[in-house]
């Protein structure tokens, strides 16, 4: 029995898929009645989905007293940085509250042969100097967003759970990961939407960005997941562990790979609303740990998760405004552009 909750999340659909493909899981996922079901269409009938508000710790003891899982994978989350400047509070709610819950739950419900893992952010490092890199587990940590606050907490929590009262939480610090389904409130995710609706001619030939000089280490949501389930197999209860590829690029970098998909003319304008209030100038992730205790590495390039997070807005946006999805790459459908604009 594995419980994922925020099941229709990017991370969520995609750790669902996984699972799935595995050998005697039943899989359940909590959601809200407001989620959209977008991210699990082509899997909803194989997966047991229960509507439970996470910050209610009655609705979160009734739901774990139904399911009783093996697993939990603990994905809700408000997970944007961004949003995380603009509703501090809201992040810090959000990302606590429902942790806390499941564990009150468990603790009440004497779960101490279920298995959590919390996945946490390399955000909860951030200032790192340069003389830092890459970032360890033992790194210290200077969070520079509110969501690297509630990120710090929840891990700090995990810490306490496991040692006050025995449960078995697992816990990672993720570095940026991206592919298809991906939210437009992140980085990759946008650019790659206002390509494609430039391509179809329902914007301007610009795309606007903002910090372009930062360093990220970006993995495929892909690999993210299977990593994941390595780490409640493999990791040790009480541990931390980093997840990324150790390869760091910068955000230019990125535009420039996404650029280079698409045969349209498009110019790059700086958006000063899209400038943080700071920003981190480099995260590189050393996974040593990680990788020794699970041989987990990742897999898939950074350009193939771009061009496949490109193909995935390409086919939203033509489904979106009722037009035939294309087999293949995906590439500027020109016969398009004057219906869309009429």
């Amino acid at each position: 029995n594995v419980l994922i909750t925020g099941i229709t999340g990017m991370a969520g659909s995609h750790m669902a898929e996984y699972l799935l493909g595995q050998e005697g899981c039943d899989v359940h996922g909590t959601l809200r009645w407001r989620s959209s079901h977008d991210n699990i269409c082509g899997i909803e009938k194989d997966i047991s989905l229960h509507y439970c508000e996470l910050r209610d710790p009655y609705a979160v003891t009734r739901l774990l007293k139904s399911v009783r899982p093996d697993v939990i994978f603990h994905f809700a989350a408000q997970s944007s940085v961004e949003q995380s400047w603009n509703a501090p509070q809201d992040t810090i709610i959000n990302n606590i509250t429902p942790e806390l819950n499941l564990f009150e739950s468990m603790r009440l419900l004497e779960m101490t042969e279920t298995t959590v893992l919390i996945t946490g952010s390399s955000e909860e490092y951030g200032l790192v100097h340069e003389s830092e890199l890459p970032v360890t587990e033992l790194n210290p940590l200077r969070p520079m967003s509110p969501y690297g606050v509630s990120k710090v907490t929840q891990s700090a929590l995990g810490f306490q759970y496991f040692h006050n009262y025995g449960l078995k939480i697992i816990r990672t610090r993720s570095f940026n990961h991206t592919g298809p389904r991906r939210s437009d409130v992140f980085v990759t995710s946008n650019f790659a939407r206002q390509i494609a609706e430039i391509e179809l001619g329902i914007k301007p030939s610009e795309i606007r960005v903002g910090n372009l000089s930062a360093r990220r280490d970006f993995s495929d949501i892909r690999d993210i997941v299977k990593a994941y389930d390595l780490a409640v197999r493999c990791g040790e209860p009480g541990e931390l562990y980093n997840i990324g590829s150790g390869v760091s690029y910068r955000i230019r970098d990125i535009l420039d790979m996404l650029l280079c998909l698409t045969d349209v003319d498009i110019q790059v304008v700086q958006d000063p609303d899209r400038l943080r209030p700071s920003d981190v100038p480099e995260l590189r992730c050393d996974y040593s740990k990680f990788h020794k205790a699970t041989g987990w590495r990742p897999t898939i390039s950074i350009q193939q998760t771009l061009e496949d997070l490109l193909n995935d807005w390409r086919k939203k946006l033509r489904r979106a405004h009722g037009l035939a999805v294309e087999k293949g790459a995906g590439s500027r459908p020109e016969h398009d552009v004057r219906k869309l604009r009429a």
